[in-house]
């Protein structure tokens, strides 16, 4: 089945500020977004697609027709595919704080006329989430069939259902957790203390330089290793060397070495350093009952139907906490069931599996609304 074809990311300008969970604002606001097939004429036909940590807009088709990768989850989004364009608008948007169109800390702040940098206030998921109802609201959607995403996608996901439950279907959390525990913050901290120990850094005000690439570098591949699996990585490199003749030198590398500062290398020539430390901050903060009440208590009566996705060799979220929020819903008398990928790839599965996601989530969508089945 073909896919979407050419596509292009959009950027809507909102010129009002939004008050932000820390009692900032921030405003105007550049909301970076690509959508996929039709809004009917009730607006109810719509799924929208929350992207994980260093995600972006474009998930499906190409923005120019050499480009070398389509969209992140471009075999799940077109026509006949589990996200089915001749059935449903699809729509994502860059999350706030990134640096792939949408406001972030190297926008530009209208105050001083320079990059925010240090300036631009801390958000947080919820954060987020009023920024996509925003651009939802200006695209005409008055109703999402699901709202569906992995990791911090999954954590917006949830937010969905606690802050906008009367425009939603149901959500499809994946990969995810209700709070983040000591252990993921943990991580977080040493990545972002990988940055700030860079003296290119310079306090955030790097712009206009080359500015923390060895410390940006050096979070990436701390990150990466909490992506995959202990049988994925012996999968993939085992012991192997890159050069056998250096064995017994302090720079000769394994490949798994290698394969970690190529990753770093990546990530330093696509993503802005401070982008990284506010996203991670804002998935430490990320907790459904700040605000609401004891966390055991805030899912009673939790009005969304809700199918929780777990990767069975998921070392950053396993699978408990995805099972943990299902329990949690149907012991408060709400709705949701649990459904899991069997992979070796650990977190990473959910931008991989494609065929098991496939299988999880269309028969769940058409069970959802056979009215856009049919």
């Amino acid at each position: 089945m073909d896919g979407v074809g050419i596509v292009t990311t959009r950027f809507y300008e909102w010129s009002q500020c939004l008050h932000l969970e820390s009692g900032a604002h921030l405003g105007p606001l550049t909301i970076a977004y690509e959508t996929y097939g039709e809004l009917n004429a009730a607006g109810n036909n719509a799924i929208l697609v929350l992207h994980a940590l260093t995600g972006n807009a474009h998930i499906a088709g190409r923005n120019f027709p050499d480009e070398r990768y389509p969209g992140w989850w471009d075999p799940l989004v077109g026509p006949g595919r589990a996200l089915d364009t001749r059935r449903y608008f699809i729509v994502c948007a860059n999350v706030l704080g990134s640096c792939y169109g949408t406001t972030g800390p190297a926008s530009i702040n209208p105050a001083t006329g320079k990059p925010y940098g240090m300036d631009f206030p801390a958000i947080t998921i919820r954060d987020m989430v009023r920024a996509q109802k925003i651009l939802l609201d200006y695209l005409g959607v008055k109703r999402l069939v699901a709202a569906i995403g992995g990791s911090m996608g999954g954590m917006q996901v949830l937010e969905w259902g606690f802050l906008y439950p009367q425009m939603l279907d149901a959500i499809i959390p994946i990969a995810t957790c209700g709070r983040t525990t000591p252990m993921q913050i943990a991580f977080h901290h040493v990545q972002r203390e990988a940055i700030y120990a860079d003296p290119d850094w310079q306090g955030g005000n790097y712009y206009g330089t080359a500015g923390p690439r060895r410390g940006l570098a050096l979070a990436r591949q701390i990150g990466i290793i909490t992506y995959k699996s202990d049988p994925s990585w012996n999968m993939k490199f085992g012991r192997n060397l890159v050069d056998p003749r250096k064995y017994f030198q302090l720079e000769g590398q394994f490949e798994v070495e290698s394969y970690l500062a190529y990753q770093g290398r990546k990530l330093v020539d696509r993503f802005d350093a401070n982008s990284y430390l506010y996203l991670t901050k804002a998935v430490d903060l990320h907790d459904v009952s700040q605000g609401r009440g004891n966390y055991n208590e805030v899912w009673r009566d939790f009005p969304c139907p809700c199918l929780g996705i777990g990767i069975s060799s998921d070392f950053l979220f396993p699978p408990y906490q995805v099972q943990e929020i299902v329990r949690m819903i149907n012991d408060s008398g709400g709705h949701a069931r649990y459904a899991e990928i069997d992979s070796p790839y650990g977190h990473d599965a959910f931008l991989i599996e494609f065929n098991q996601l496939a299988a999880i989530i269309q028969p769940f969508l058409k069970e959802l609304r056979p009215d856009l089945a049919a």
